[in-house]
């Protein structure tokens, strides 16, 4: 099959950019991958655009990548808009290197870019939430899952979570108390996840949060739903990141030695399982269906970027890719083992808690951090000449595990 690479990437600041518009996150964006790359617009045969927030928050729909990438100049070649959740931009990097595989194009533009800070519209931004799952029957599942594990919650905080969260957090708290309860976690072990990140943030000049937390101070902070406190979840972000992906015989010569390679993908959708049947989790599935179309198995890894929506879902998906044993993620995270300088770090970005999830520019913002280890071009976070690089990006929710999931594996510029 053709070979690919990343020639360039960017990712603008992550946070709440009351100033900033879709337009320009994504002109930020986008200019600074093409410069990234060494080639100009006129270069880009394709386009593919990941949003999933525009329609219900500000209106602008059907047409957004090519609104968004018009307003800054290209124009007339194909643009494909992608949702699939917080997926998204994951998904958009597999359709396109697709594309490029079938012999459409050499050199094409992935950008995921996405506007969620709006504090004057908490209905639509809510209604945007619940979007991610079946709507037709969220109240039931969500009566259903609540009731996982709920006798450790402790009897003081029973009535005390958070009056405004999504749905999504009391998924995945359901699902933390059946990990819990299935294998001995702990709350403290999400404390010990959430710390890192918050940690890793302070060394990402990019990151919407840059303060360090003690586990302790995690677990004081304020109270979202049990075993959660709001250090362990993701915050509302605004934010884009684009790449211009290429042929490997179509990348210039001159920037082969950055040119990062894409080894291999995989996507998928949820299915029905039991819920304690974690070994046929969508993000396990998918993880060995990407390391089969790579040629890795885990003990390749050097590091990894995961979609840590809460602090247990990169205990979760730690165990799917296979980087510690099923039950074992907690203690892993726990011993330091995935901390810059451990075994095998994950999210040296700091992660969707703190360095952002503008949800569709989640899964290329992974793809930035990884490329960066994978050039040496990290900075003081630097992992230590690393080889191998995998993303997991996962998004929505239907009843026991995520709606989709991509894993992307990358490997250092030869």
């Amino acid at each position: 099959m053709t070979a690919l690479c990343i020639a360039g990437i960017a990712m603008t600041a992550m946070g709440k950019r009351p100033e900033a518009s879709v337009k320009s996150l994504t002109a930020e964006a986008v200019s600074a991958a093409l410069a990234d790359a060494g080639v100009g617009a006129d270069r880009i045969e394709a386009a593919w655009f990941s949003n999933t927030r525009q329609p219900i928050l500000e209106g602008q729909n059907t047409i957004r990548g090519q609104v968004a990438l018009r307003a800054m100049g290209i124009g007339a070649i194909p643009v494909v808009n992608v949702e699939n959740a917080c997926a998204s931009g994951s998904t958009a990097v597999i359709q396109a290197a697709a594309a490029i595989r079938a012999g459409m194009y050499s050199c094409v533009l992935v950008v995921g870019a996405e506007k969620m800070f709006f504090p004057d519209r908490p209905e639509q931004v809510a209604a945007a939430f619940r979007g991610g799952t079946d709507i037709e029957t969220v109240d039931r599942i969500h009566a259903e899952i609540s009731d996982l594990a709920s006798e450790l919650i402790p009897k003081a905080l029973r009535g005390q979570e958070a009056q405004t969260r999504s749905f999504f957090m009391d998924s995945y708290a359901a699902f933390a108390r059946l990990h819990m309860k299935t294998f001995g976690s702990t709350q403290r072990q999400l404390a010990a996840v959430a710390s890192k990140n918050h940690g890793h943030s302070t060394l990402n000049p990019l990151a919407q949060y840059r303060k360090a937390m003690s586990i302790e101070a995690v677990l004081a902070d304020k109270l979202i739903v049990w075993p959660f406190t709001r250090a362990m979840c993701a915050p509302v972000s605004d934010g884009a990141a684009a790449l211009v992906l290429m042929a490997a015989e179509a990348v210039p010569q001159a920037a082969r030695s950055r040119a990062v390679k894409l080894r291999g993908f995989a996507l998928g959708s949820g299915a029905d399982r039991a819920p304690d049947d974690f070994a046929a989790h969508v993000g396990r599935r998918v993880a060995l269906s990407a390391y089969e179309a790579a040629g890795i198995s885990p003990r390749d890894i050097d590091l990894a970027e995961v979609h840590d929506a809460t602090s247990y879902a990169e205990i979760q998906q730690v165990e799917n890719l296979g980087l510690c044993p099923m039950g074992e993620g907690g203690a892993f995270a726990e011993a330091g083992h995935t901390t810059l300088g451990g075994r095998v770090p994950v999210n040296p970005s700091g992660g969707l808690v703190s360095k952002g999830h503008p949800v569709g520019a989640t899964g290329i913002a992974q793809l930035y951090e990884l490329c960066l280890h994978l050039r040496d071009e990290a900075g003081a976070r630097q992992v230590e000449r690393p080889r191998i690089a995998v993303a997991e990006n996962g998004g929505g929710f239907l009843q026991c595990e995520e709606a989709a999931t991509a894993v992307t594996v990358l490997e250092r510029p030869a």
